[in-house]
């Protein structure tokens, strides 16, 4: 089994490249770490590559990274992939910080390169209006939602943190309590990519220079039950939903099976768990009051379909 440690960047395709740019660097706080005509690599003022924009169909992600141990030997996990039926190839300059990865196609179509070893850019010191710590998490629509769990759990080493019934996965790959998150949809595509600030005060900041940019959330700030997480959403120019997070459940001891108590939690101690359609989407905040009074219609976003 090859072992995830944690997520790298997503590939964004848009046929806005300036205008993209200008929202993920000026808006968000990404820094540029290299341009050019037809492709852009930004990452978070800490250094971890998060966003490639390059050429294409608006909104679609196109592939996303992991990195694997930095002791791996990357031709072992080419092996390892054939042994599951994965055809997967070496690949030079996936990157400005990745000079050698493993290229290959997941079940759901996209392209996925893992990597051991990364170099961190030159240090950014452009104040921005809120900071962006890392890419948190990738969510995507799927056909086949337990196919693709099962890939990942099996084959990349993920594990399965809750459910929602049978059609909606959090999968972790580290102590955050999901880096990926798959639900059933007749039309696949992604769902949503989120962003981790550091604490509350930042995502005031956030919401705050998004309305001074005319960019409206969607949702939030709100807590979500599963994951736990305080979390807004809003939409780019390409419809590409992005959230930003803090304070997300974290599982610090893989032995002990559960999650770090906090005091927002309905149980304790709070192990993974399927959770049932009663769960509501957020703890606190919009939807969570009409949902509980009975009103729960479309005009409450439930886990799936925030604002689809």
């Amino acid at each position: 089994m090859v072992k995830v440690k944690r997520l790298g960047h997503t590939t964004l395709q848009t046929e806005d490249i300036d205008g993209q740019t200008d929202y993920y660097s000026r808006v968000l706080g990404l820094s540029i770490v290299e341009r050019s005509k037809d492709r852009v690599f930004l990452a978070s003022k800490v250094g971890l590559e998060a966003v490639e924009l390059v050429k294409g169909k608006p909104g679609w992600m196109s592939a996303q990274s992991f990195q694997i141990d930095p002791e791996s030997d990357l031709n072992d996990v080419v092996k390892e992939l054939s042994k599951h039926g994965i055809k997967a190839e070496r690949r030079k300059g996936m990157s400005p910080g990745v000079a050698d990865s493993v290229t290959f196609v997941d079940p759901k179509g996209t392209q996925v390169d893992l990597f051991s070893e990364y170099k961190f850019p030159k240090q950014d010191l452009t104040p921005s209006a809120f900071n962006i710590l890392k890419l948190g998490h990738i969510a995507y629509r799927v056909l086949d939602v337990q196919k693709v769990v099962k890939f990942y759990n099996e084959v990349l080493g993920f594990r399965t943190s809750d459910s929602r019934g049978d059609y909606f996965y959090f999968l972790r790959c580290n102590t955050d309590h999901h880096t990926l998150n798959f639900i059933v949809d007749e039309k696949p595509q992604l769902h949503h990519i989120a962003f981790e600030v550091m604490e509350w005060a930042e995502i005031r900041k956030a919401t705050d220079f998004l309305a001074l940019n005319k960019i409206h959330l969607v949702w939030g700030p709100g807590r979500h039950v599963i994951g736990h997480n305080v979390a807004t959403y809003h939409r780019t120019t390409d419809l590409v939903r992005i959230e930003i997070f803090t304070e997300m459940d974290q599982m610090k001891d893989e032995a002990l099976g559960y999650w770090d108590p906090r005091p927002w939690h309905q149980e304790r101690p709070l192990y993974p768990k399927t959770h049932g359609k009663e769960t509501l989407r957020n703890y606190w905040g919009y939807g969570s009051e009409r949902v509980i009074k009975g009103y729960q219609t479309n005009e409450i976003p439930v886990y799936g379909a925030i604002e689809s």
